[in-house]
């Protein structure tokens, strides 16, 4: 039976040394756009972290969180487009953005173009916050797609 826990425990306690580094992950933000040549007004980030959560609510995500998985797929497609762009990665997270603002936007606040760009949140030598883009996207048509 010790044998059995000591094989287990590793599994269900697993050691930060198991990654070789933990270096900060790009945030996704979004912006509508009247136009293809509009510059964006407003950077919004994509399904921002709370800035509390309840033990309650602790507990259950740690039971189940599909929304959280799902911003892991996020953050491992916008890795993949940081190293190495390609249109697989751009499109899961378009099609995630749009999906997201057809739930939560009224259709009178939506604008016919959507761009997003990741983002590189660290902390300086002095303690402020530098904010560094990665990447661009170009001006996607969202008026009247599908979303899904």
């Amino acid at each position: 039976m010790l044998s059995l826990l000591n094989l287990l425990l590793p599994a269900l306690m697993p050691s930060w040394r198991f990654f070789k580094s933990v270096d900060p992950s790009p945030r996704v933000e979004w912006a509508m756009l009247a136009n293809a040549a509009s510059t964006p007004a407003q950077w919004h980030e994509f399904r921002p972290r709370p800035q509390h959560l309840a033990p309650w609510a602790m507990a259950c995500r740690m039971l189940w969180n599909p929304r959280w998985n799902e911003n892991l797929f996020l953050v491992s497609c916008a890795e993949r487009l940081t190293l190495a762009p390609s249109g697989h990665s751009q499109q899961e997270i378009l099609r995630r953005i749009t999906a997201e603002l057809e739930r939560t936007l009224p259709p009178a606040a939506r604008l016919p173009y959507l761009q997003f760009r990741l983002v590189f949140t660290d902390r300086a030598e002095d303690g402020q916050l530098v904010k560094a883009v990665t990447y661009l996207s170009d001006p996607f048509l969202i008026a009247g797609m599908a979303f899904a």
